[in-house]
């Protein structure tokens, strides 16, 4: 039986979960899950290896559906229909090195070990692997409106600790992480269809052609560096034994060679 104090984070985790999945199905939240797979899609195309990971604090918002890399686990802390492995993402039970690209959705700001977080996406993905970060932009009006709920009550945006571009930078370049991109999404919240969404809408695309970091939401694409040719040595951990993820023993399709 869980300890008290596990229950309540079990608890916690739950109503997180519900509550952030109960937002992204707004049509505010349906237009940004539109806006994150468009600008996802180019990068997860030129994306290869073997295995790809999406982790994060919801069920039912998979991003990487159309990528071409085959092996793709979605975890989370609770299980759901698209869930392949039920598994907080401070402590991911996959070998160490093992994953080739890994989408963080919304991992950081409701987590509250964020840098342990960090860290345990440094250790599973392999050396050049890609880190897609997903975050809610504090500095942004949908930012503000979030920090309002939560000063008036809102139980999901209380237990939100927004991460900023500047600060995430600091954290990545600590671990080895080399920025390669960051784009911000929907400045404008966008919802219905009348002439006011579309208007939102042209304004929205305006900024993130212009790249300014206006957006409700960035995508903080950064690849993990280790310097010189040998790999760093992996030490014995006091914990359950790690999922391996065996390498496909199928020769890569014929449009992959050119990675």
């Amino acid at each position: 039986m869980p300890a008290p104090a596990t229950r309540v984070m079990m608890g916690e985790c739950s109503d997180i979960l519900t509550e952030l999945e109960s937002w992204y199905q707004t049509d505010q939240g349906l237009n940004l899950q539109a806006s994150l797979q468009s600008a996802l899609e180019p990068i997860l195309d030129t994306a290869f290896g073997y295995h790809l990971v999406q982790v994060g604090h919801t069920r039912q918002q998979p991003l990487c559906n159309n990528s071409r890399i085959h092996h793709r686990a979605y975890i989370a802390p609770q299980g759901g229909q698209h869930i392949s492995l039920v598994a907080e993402a401070a402590e991911l039970p996959l070998e160490s090195e093992s994953v080739d690209v890994v989408v963080a959705h919304h991992c950081l700001e409701f987590s509250a070990q964020p840098h342990q977080v960090l860290r345990e996406l440094h250790r599973v993905l392999t050396p050049q692997g890609q880190l897609l970060l997903i975050g809610f932009n504090p500095y942004s009006l949908l930012g503000m409106v979030q920090r309002l709920r939560g000063l008036v009550g809102n139980s999901l945006w209380q237990e939100q600790h927004a991460v900023g571009r500047t600060r995430l930078l600091d954290w990545l370049r600590l671990l080895g992480f080399e920025q390669e991109n960051c784009h911000f999404l929907s400045p404008l919240p966008v919802g219905g269809s009348g002439s006011g969404a579309r208007l939102a809408g042209r304004l929205n695309a305006w900024s993130e052609r212009h790249k300014l970091p206006l957006g409700g939401v960035y995508v903080m694409h950064a690849v993990k560096q280790v310097g010189g040719s040998a790999r760093p040595v992996r030490r014995a951990r006091s914990r359950p034994r790690l999922i391996g993820l065996s390498v496909p023993a199928a020769t890569p399709r014929q449009g992959d060679h050119a990675a």
